[in-house]
């Protein structure tokens, strides 16, 4: 069998295998990550009055009434109604589905747990490709993922994670399903722009997100903020919204149709960095281990994206 990191094509995911998509590609996955990386002392302030559920809520209705209107502009009135909504749907509910998971594993965890579990991200995403055909296996990617894995644990092992239990298997559970879902934004509406692919299925993981609101108040759960909302919460959702997830994975879903959600992934692994350079803006010290942790992911990066186009007879 041969080893080639160039995509399979067919009706799969196209990603180009060519040089010319690898620096857009990688540059798009670090604008995710800076922008996603955003989001983590977002989440620690607001987890201290808002229950998970409700904050999940919050956030995907504040993206949404932003990015419709957006996408209206960008892809026009015609190209929106005529989008798959069904299949958003179900691509958007796997979405939603993650996002409250990984906010109830930060509930139940802490930051550095989760960041520890989506390290895991690149390979979650490498075996998806794999079974899905979108990819074939060479042996510098998947040097580079156990790389990229390695490069992860280190940026995140200068703080011990919580206890494992609930909130690692939360974690977990949601990263295969973060993968799978970013992969099918990408692959399955070519029609629209990326603003279009990535706010069609927020619009899903809303509908998800209301469910699950009113089935956590049918049993008797915690769904409203213990704290007045006030101006420095609304700042931190309009962050945790817009940034750490609108435009986030507007650039996510962008990357991953350039250079696949594999190798996008690797880029996970380097938002504690991010973090780290957010926490060092608002007064927090430099770590050299989450640096020399975000350096091995990106010698991961290079070393997974030494390809070679194939010559067709």
């Amino acid at each position: 069998m041969a080893m080639s990191p160039d995509p399979v094509r067919g009706n799969t995911l196209s990603v180009s295998a060519g040089r010319s998509s690898a620096l857009p590609g990688n540059g798009l996955a670090v604008a995710s990550m800076l922008t996603w990386a955003a989001g983590f002392p977002a989440a620690e302030v607001l987890l201290q009055s808002w229950p998970p559920v409700a904050l999940l809520v919050a956030r995907l209705a504040i993206a949404v009434l932003v990015m419709v209107p957006i996408w209206v502009i960008f892809d026009g009135p015609t190209r929106v109604l005529r989008a798959r909504w069904g299949h958003a749907m179900l691509v958007g509910g796997t979405l939603g589905a993650a996002m409250f998971l990984i906010i109830l594993a930060q509930k139940l965890t802490d930051p550095v747990t989760v960041a520890i579990i989506a390290s895991c991200a690149p390979l979650f995403a490498t075996l998806l490709e794999l079974a899905t055909g979108a990819r074939r296996l060479r042996w510098s990617f998947a040097i580079g993922v156990i790389v990229s894995i390695i490069g992860g644990l280190i940026a995140t092992s200068a703080v011990a994670p919580a206890q494992l239990g609930l909130g690692a298997g939360c974690a977990i559970v949601s990263t295969g399903l973060f993968c799978w879902a970013s992969m099918a934004t990408a692959r399955d509406f070519p029609e629209l722009s990326q603003t279009g692919r990535s706010t069609i299925t927020f619009v899903g993981g809303l509908v998800v997100a209301v469910f699950l609101f009113f089935a956590a108040g049918q049993l008797g759960m915690d769904v409203i903020p213990t704290a007045p909302v006030d101006m420095q919460q609304a700042g931190m959702l309009v962050i945790y919204a817009l940034i750490s997830m609108g435009l986030s994975q507007v650039f996510f879903i962008a990357s991953v149709g350039k250079i696949g959600v594999a190798l996008a992934s690797f880029h996970i692994n380097i938002a504690p960095f991010y973090v780290m350079l957010i926490m060092l803006v608002l007064g927090d010290e430099w770590n050299w281990t989450r640096a020399l942790g975000a350096g091995i992911v990106a010698v991961a990066v290079v070393l997974a994206q030494d390809r070679r186009v194939v010559r067709r007879a």
